[in-house]
């Protein structure tokens, strides 16, 4: 089936100035009332609205000696120009909205090993700073969350920057801000030998048995490579491990072992449970750093580096060492 072309008309498109020159006579159906209301002489505003009709090939508007009047074209037209100008009035607002800093969405991810213990400062930064700010927030492991930043999914991210060569500090299109670094601390069952130790040398984890977090969290991998350092090559038993720190401090609370926690997760995750000791490294400690991850070509990136500023100011309190 062969569709009807479209009518094609000869002529230039109407402008903005036009349509708004159209509006402002029907509304105003008065030519000197109507140039003064937008600001136009009266000259100016007439050949407007003939060059409208010129353009569109109707006649809009009847013009007599006494008074102004649209025709049949003009009236239906006029709701149509109407619209238009309100479209590109709230295109316009919207620009000016997206201009300004800080306002609109903000979609944030962030890694499991993060999120429970760094989100409550986030949300009070965001809303005694930002309140204009629209934070969306995703809690998915690190490799989920390159792929949403990657993809225009997610806007920012807040991960774990790994010992090694992997992860967000070697990922193409990327870039870091780094946060702060952070302690890793030796989490026993209340009566383990290690319990309460303070300057404990690395060494002592190469036999322990020690217990990780599943495949896919870059925790899991830090504690490996942590082990690596301690000179532990032959690896670490997979016949247990956990989803999330909760169920990793309950296993170790449960005598099958011992897990390696970031300093700022243990006021949330250890210290209210009585059949837990933790155990400090010696200087310096293993450690990770935390880093406002973006994309390379982020339209945003100068507003994800103020951001990346205030945390930092904002985690002072938390038991980190900010990297200025």
């Amino acid at each position: 089936m062969t569709l009807p072309a479209r009518h094609s008309r000869q002529g230039r498109p109407p402008t903005l100035s036009q349509l708004r020159a159209f509006t402002a006579v029907a509304e105003c159906l008065h030519f000197r009332e109507a140039a003064a209301e937008i600001g136009m002489s009266q000259p100016a505003l007439s050949g407007a609205v003939a060059a409208l009709e010129e353009s569109l090939g109707v006649q809009l508007v009847e013009r007599t000696t006494r008074r102004v009047m649209l025709s049949p074209a003009g009236e239906r037209l006029a709701v149509r120009a109407r619209t238009v100008l309100d479209a590109v009035g709230e295109l316009l607002e919207e620009a000016d909205a997206v201009r300004a800093p800080f306002t609109g969405p903000l979609r944030l991810g962030v890694i499991p090993t993060c999120a429970p213990y760094l989100l409550p400062t986030v949300l009070r930064l965001v809303h005694d700073r930002y309140p204009k700010l629209d934070l969306q927030v995703n809690e998915e492991q690190t490799a989920s969350l390159l792929e949403g930043l990657l993809g225009g999914r997610l806007d920012t991210l807040l991960l774990a920057v790994p010992l090694g060569a992997s992860g967000p500090a070697g990922a193409s299109g990327v870039t870091t801000v780094p946060l702060f670094d952070e302690d890793f601390v030796l989490v026993t069952p209340r009566d383990h030998e290690l319990a309460g130790r303070d300057g404990l040398p690395r060494e002592a984890l190469r036999d322990l048995d020690l217990l990780l977090l599943d495949e896919g969290h870059c925790l899991r991998q830090q504690a490996l490579d942590v082990c690596r350092e301690a000179g532990r090559f032959e690896g670490v038993p997979a016949a247990t491990s956990a989803a999330g720190l909760s169920t990793l401090v309950q296993l170790v609370a449960g005598g099958l072992g011992v897990t390696l926690l970031p300093r700022t997760s243990l006021h949330v995750e250890t210290e209210r449970n009585e059949l837990l000791a933790t155990a400090r490294f010696a200087d310096p400690a293993p450690s990770r750093r935390i880093g406002l991850v973006m994309r390379e070509s982020a339209a945003r990136r100068h507003e994800f580096e103020v951001l990346a500023k205030d945390l930092r100011e904002a985690m002072r309190p938390l038991p980190v060492r900010i990297v200025e």
